[in-house]
């Protein structure tokens, strides 16, 4: 079973929901035949990858606040992030361009670490304050993760990645995506936004029992003969 993740390396909600989901996905009985993908999504195209402007001095500017103001409406992000084991440090983050991380995370799939990308960007970002819309640091963090330093530069310098990264924008728009992080499972249930664990393991049972249905065998020749615990199991187990 596949979920489809759309969501950004800046997005405090993004991060906080991805290790709700990876709690719920703990829980879950068949965790091992779900195959997760990480989908692009930009909270904002326009952004500078070089601006290094705060986090509170982009909010403030943006919702005509003042710095103390921003500063405070982090403070709650920062807990529900805690709640989960995650350390935010919105005094180190800054206003960043996502587009060569997202790029970068598709050149990781191809060695089978996109897991590992996702991850190392969200932590870099929200935990150590690093710039993820610069190409050297982005460079570095994908040799943290064992992909080679050199290849991931010489790729971040070229338009490798990026059809593909616009090409997921634009589904994600089809799927009528505004705002992320938003779960798709199995192109038949949508979860919007950070929610509970509770919440993300029933979608998960859900979507596994509609694509694993149990079913009644009637033996040939005898209707009323069933299996002898009632119900027969579901066909071999997809993933």
């Amino acid at each position: 079973m596949k979920v489809e993740i759309w969501s950004d390396y800046v997005c405090p909600f993004c991060y906080i929901g991805k290790r709700k989901f990876e709690l719920a996905l703990e829980k879950f009985a068949h965790k091992d035949k779900i195959e997760i993908v990480f989908k692009s999504f930009e909270l904002d195209p326009s952004a500078d990858p070089n601006s290094n402007e705060s986090t509170y001095s982009m909010l403030a500017a943006k919702y005509g606040m003042s710095i103390e103001k921003a500063k405070e409406t982090t403070v709650g992000v920062a807990e529900q992030a805690a709640a989960v084991g995650l350390s935010f440090h919105f005094d180190l983050t800054v206003s960043t361009n996502t587009f060569d991380a997202h790029r970068l995370v598709q050149y990781a799939t191809q060695f089978g670490k996109q897991k590992e990308m996702s991850e190392r960007l969200f932590k870099a970002y929200f935990t150590e304050g690093h710039n993820v819309g610069n190409r050297e640091k982005l460079a570095v963090l994908a040799e943290e993760i064992g992909l080679d330093q050199a290849a991931a530069a010489e790729m971040l310098q070229s338009s490798q990645y990026a059809d593909i990264v616009r090409e997921e924008e634009a589904e994600g728009s089809q799927l009528g995506i505004r705002g992320v992080p938003f779960y798709v499972f199995d192109r038949k249930y949508a979860v919007s936004g950070a929610q509970s664990p509770e919440v993300f393991l029933d979608t998960l049972n859900k979507a596994w029992k509609e694509k694993h249905p149990a079913f009644i065998q009637v033996n040939e020749g005898d209707t009323d003969a069933l299996c002898t615990d009632g119900y027969c199991v579901p066909d071999s187990p997809k993933s």
